[in-house]
């Protein structure tokens, strides 16, 4: 196989920042990639971690001035790792040059900024796409897969939740989390298993959201300070095909640490996954006697999709970075071949509209279609 370098530029050292360039120092190896991705510069807030993160991944140059990264002919595609906030005038100065932009979710600060995004990617003509990787484990491929082909049959029902405890005591200090709704537990995990939703389901109709802060004030440098987001959400919604779901997002689930979790059930079978054991997937079938129905465990391995390049031995599991990995390989994957890979941009503002409509079902108390947002 011929093999094309592809000079990357990452808007963001921080905790994604350094996923996403591990993700491309990496993914060439793992599944021998036409396009080989070659580090060509990081740009963080200032001089002096932009260059600490220069060195630490392996990037030939590092800059504290996002346009400089962009506009620089030797970086030919472009990962945002920054915050949300930044999203747009990011995305729409790389596509005004024509440049492929793989964007961290949510996709912008608000539904405006989505829709901005949307309209500048498509016109542009480029490849754009939102980092969901969760939804990427080989255990959610393969439930995605046995959906796909009927092995549940008709679904009636869908149940998911997101659910962490970072923020579960109340005594904790007020942080940049706890200011603005982008940055809130709607803003911040919700995006997530809407999405999922979306991947294993279909579209959503309609949503009826309850979304509250629990622990209203929190200790801040100057006495107490104001949260001014939310702590926890749920939502009941009906998808356009007709299945009943419903969705809850926590920040303060104690004893949660990854509670992305999902059930699915339909009219010959159901599914169960939990991302804090995401090398299995729960399969019940309603086939054989009855004494010897049940859920089986089935452990992932390289029967399961984007499994084998990473190891030969079945149950030997995958973790979080090679989520990222398997992101960059599609990312790659969508600029050789030209053809959009889930999710785009427009896949990414969906996500946005069911967090906005949600948000405002909320204040309305009352169900409201995605129509209206």
């Amino acid at each position: 196989m011929a093999h094309d370098g592809k000079g990357i530029g990452i808007v963001g050292g921080g905790y994604m920042g350094k996923a996403h360039a591990v993700a491309m120092a990496s993914v060439g190896a793992v599944f021998n990639t036409t396009l080989r991705p070659r580090l060509e510069m990081v740009c963080a807030t200032s001089p002096e971690s932009a260059e600490r993160y220069r060195q630490a991944y392996g990037f030939a140059r590092a800059t504290d001035d996002w346009p400089v990264l962009v506009n620089d002919p030797a970086v030919e595609a472009i990962v945002i790792a920054a915050p949300q906030s930044m999203h747009r005038q990011i995305a729409e100065a790389a596509f005004a040059l024509g440049k492929p932009v793989l964007c961290e979710k949510p996709l912008g600060a608000s539904l405006d900024d989505s829709r901005a995004m949307v309209a500048a990617a498509e016109a542009a003509g480029v490849t754009n796409m939102v980092g969901f990787n969760y939804v990427r484990t080989p255990a959610t491929q393969f439930a995605r897969q046995l959906i796909a082909e009927g092995a549940l049959g008709d679904l009636t029902w869908f149940r998911g939740e997101h659910t962490e405890d970072f923020l579960a005591d109340p005594d904790l200090p007020a942080n940049w989390r706890t200011s603005g709704m982008a940055n809130g537990t709607m803003g911040d995990l919700a995006p997530h298993m809407i999405n999922a939703a979306l991947a294993l389901i279909g579209p959503i109709a309609e949503v009826m959201g309850e979304v509250e802060t629990v622990h209203k004030t929190r200790r801040g440098a100057g006495g107490p300070a104001e949260v001014t987001n939310d702590d926890h959400a749920q939502l009941m919604c009906r998808f356009e095909s007709g299945v009943m779901g419903h969705m809850y997002f926590s920040r303060i689930a104690t004893g949660r640490k990854m509670g992305y979790t999902y059930e699915i059930t339909g009219t010959k079978g159901a599914i169960r996954f939990d991302q804090e054991d995401q090398n299995a997937l729960w399969l019940y079938r309603a086939e054989g006697p009855e004494a010897t129905r049940g859920f089986t465990k089935i452990l992932t391995g390289p029967a399961h999709p984007d499994y084998l390049p990473f190891c030969q031995g079945p149950g030997h599991g995958t973790g979080y970075q090679d989520q990222i990995i398997i992101e960059a390989k599609d990312f790659l994957t969508a600029i050789e071949t030209g053809q959009p890979v889930w999710p785009t941009f427009r896949d990414g503002m969906e996500v946005n509209r069911i967090v906005t409509a949600a948000i405002a079902s909320s204040e309305a108390r009352r169900w409201l279609p995605l129509s209206s947002v």
